[in-house]
């Protein structure tokens, strides 16, 4: 199961799309340039297929062409969009501190972080799964994590969800990326890396891993994923749902879908509705 990750120059071409969908949006200025105002966008900068940040300082992932298209929308131009990187750990304070305006770095809708934030969306729903050494044997069932060390990054909902719901006795690791966590996976001083099944696909595409690792295909928790803006702004809320609505309406959600997982064995969900959380 692989992600094909974007190249800059794919990114370039869904980018000058996209720019000619954002000329038709009402919310603007004129021809969608933001009158010389800038944005700020929190997304990740280490998730190969959702939020990456290249070598040569582009960015790509589904992520990223999610929230370019809804800046395009909101009336700004590609060069108003200034990227931030917001691990997970941050992303309430950063938006709490206003440091961006919104995020869109695989932010999962959950009550207790709506309590800190108000979410757009969900623009997509992804499944827990977890990342294991290709020639691991042991590890078919969430229960076989039980005794085992599972890592994973710190403010993510998927190891919790694995201690409270699945294998209590899981030797849990927290750390800052999952970069991290593949490093300790490779070396094996892990035994499984837990997050969404769309960024363990990407990374498990990458060159250096091929072949090393495999998902055991399990979908322990949905991820409804939204895009963050600080709590009590419902303007933004708004703008930005209709935003998403238009993406996927105008086919442009589609597109993004097939250019950062195109043909991979992992199967995305058809584009979630505006509002629906699927428990």
């Amino acid at each position: 199961m692989k992600l094909r990750k974007v190249t800059a120059a794919s990114a370039t071409v869904f980018a000058l799309a996209l720019t000619a969908t954002a000329c038709g949006s009402d919310d603007g200025g004129d021809s969608g340039d933001g009158g010389g105002k800038k944005i700020t966008v929190g997304i990740k900068y280490d998730q190969p297929g959702i939020g990456l940040k290249e070598p040569d300082g582009s960015f790509s992932g589904f992520d990223v062409d999610v929230a370019t298209y809804v800046a395009k929308e909101l009336g700004y131009g590609e060069k108003d969009i200034e990227f931030k990187e917001t691990p997970s750990a941050d992303r309430e304070n950063a938006l709490q501190r206003g440091d961006v305006d919104f995020i869109a770095a695989s932010y999962s809708i959950n009550d207790e972080r709506k309590a800190k934030v108000d979410f757009a969306g969900p623009y997509l729903l992804a499944h827990q799964d977890l990342l294991v050494r290709a020639d691991e044997k042991g590890i078919s069932e969430g229960t076989d994590l039980n005794g085992k060390k599972l890592c994973s990054v710190t403010g993510s909902t998927s190891a919790q969800n694995i201690q409270k719901e699945v294998a209590p006795k899981a030797q849990l690791q927290q750390v800052g990326t999952y970069s991290e966590c593949l490093d300790g996976l490779a070396s094996g001083a892990v035994d499984a890396l837990t997050t969404d099944d769309s960024i363990l696909a990407g990374y498990a595409a990458q060159d250096q891993y091929k072949g090393k690792f495999k998902l055991t295909g399990l979908k322990l928790s949905n991820e409804n994923y939204g895009i963050g803006v600080k709590k009590g702004d419902t303007e933004m809320v708004d703008k930005i749902n209709k935003a998403l609505e238009k993406m996927e309406s105008d086919g442009s959600w589609e597109k993004a879908v097939e250019a950062n997982f195109g043909p991979a064995d992992y199967k995305n969900e058809p584009a979630p509705k505006i509002g629906n959380v699927v428990k």
